[in-house]
């Protein structure tokens, strides 16, 4: 089967679930016999996943977007203009600088891109479809999120052939806006919904909200477990001296780092977990040093500064060994995620994890097994269920043993391949 994968990239500064998820999927379906065809779009792809790099150029550059966004003049400037700003040198200093903004200030873009032809890229859109039209024509056509929907009615036209779209976290990026493009944004993304052949959430929390965000049927909507090459993580021994907390995401507010800083310093204050260490990584954006300092300077305030590692490599190999230095790990953010594929790389590696009972981690805790909820309305939930953990090792260790058992079984990357070429084989029937 020839599948097309329109991929947006992320320019390798934190941690991104889309992106892991999107390249490793390439990957396995490549392993199981497949010709894919990745499509980046916007920046260079996550640093260590450049093994899934492919001979398509960078699509819709981040620096040509942004361009044409704002300044009516590059919406008509020649080929040749637009290709100096996607250089690989120009796109790494974008790179460097992306999310200097946030989602409530990108909603005219968010939009205009949702919009597709009738937007602001509308010579991007041109040139994407006049590319694909160039070369073999693949048999389906998958696109990373539903916030890429504005190419579907254009790719529709031009191939004629099926279009399956991952959906995962778009709700918060969209939710962050403020009107009205947050519901401009929403009724566009359901307006394309139409041009879509099926749909796969990464959770069935995330697939019945996204079923009412969108007005589309439930049953359009295929559920599929992200998955993880578990063979890169190989568990030790959970160690307790001294115990550790990790945090592996972006270091940013939006993701609970403040929070999981809050409970750390709660807990290192009492006398049995004196020793207490954390440790986190998954980068961070220009938007987050604000952020950042001020965690710094709360930590210095209580002298635990010397305590906290804020480490800056997160690659795969980066994210294995710090995965073997920490006794849990916590994610809290504060309204959940769609999946939470973080999680499944430390259950992975043995490690249990915490959670809020929130989004998508129930689904995930309770499929595993591999960690605790707690209830994040109730104020000393979190540092209880950190403590029960941190204080008895033997369980600890029990819940990462059962947490591995259970991705070696139901998360693995080369079932997920599998069971989103069945999504595709019926979508190809019909």
């Amino acid at each position: 089967m020839r599948i097309c994968h329109l991929v947006p990239g992320s320019g390798g500064t934190f941690y991104c679930q889309n992106c892991l998820r999107d390249y490793a999927l390439v990957r396995a379906l490549r392993r199981e016999g497949h010709d894919v065809v990745m499509l980046p779009l916007y920046l260079p792809p996550f640093r260590d996943d450049i093994d899934t790099d492919s001979k398509a150029p960078v699509f819709f550059g981040g620096i040509n977007v942004y361009l044409q966004q704002h300044f009516a003049i590059f919406r008509r400037t020649p080929r040749w203009v637009d290709r100096m700003f996607d250089t690989p040198w120009m796109l790494k200093i974008a790179a460097a600088r992306e999310s200097s903004t946030n989602a409530a200030s990108l909603g005219p873009m968010t939009l205009s891109m949702l919009e597709g032809h009738g937007g602001r890229q509308r010579k991007e859109v041109d040139r994407l479809v006049a590319w694909l039209q160039g070369h073999e024509k693949p048999d389906v056509i998958h696109i990373s999120n539903a916030l890429l929907l504005g190419l579907a009615p254009e790719i529709k036209r031009a191939l004629d052939v099926p279009i399956v779209c991952t959906l995962q976290d778009e709700e918060p990026w969209v939710d962050a806006m403020p009107a009205p493009h947050k519901q401009l944004c929403w009724k566009a993304i359901s307006g394309h919904a139409a041009h879509v052949d099926t749909f796969i959430a990464t959770s069935a929390w995330y697939a019945d909200r996204m079923s009412a965000r969108m007005n589309t049927a439930r049953e359009r909507i295929s559920v599929v477990y992200l998955g993880v090459e578990t063979d890169e993580f190989v568990p030790m021994d959970l160690r307790f001296d001294p115990p550790t907390i990790g945090f592996l995401s972006r270091l940013s507010e939006a993701q609970g780092f403040g929070i999981l800083v809050d409970a750390f310093i709660e807990l290192k204050q009492e006398p049995a977990l004196k020793d207490l260490r954390l440790r986190a990584t998954g980068g961070y954006t220009t938007a987050d040093r604000p952020f950042i300092e001020t965690v710094r300077a709360e930590l210095g305030r209580y002298g635990f500064e010397d305590s906290v590692d804020l480490l800056s490599d997160f690659q795969k190999a980066d994210r294995r060994e710090f995965l073997h230095t920490v006794s849990a790990v916590c994610i809290p953010v504060p309204h959940g995620e769609a999946f939470g594929i973080q999680l499944i790389e430390a259950m992975a590696s043995g490690v249990p994890v915490v959670q809020p009972r929130v989004g998508a981690y129930p689904e995930i805790i309770e499929a595993t097994g591999g960690g605790i909820l707690y209830d994040p309305e109730k104020s000393d939930a979190m540092v209880d269920a950190l403590r029960s953990l941190l204080q008895d090792p033997e369980h600890a260790r029990a819940l990462g043993k059962r947490g591995r058992a259970a991705v070696l079984k139901r998360f693995d990357i080369d079932r997920e391949a599998r069971d989103i070429l069945n999504v595709y084989a019926t979508v190809l029937k019909s």
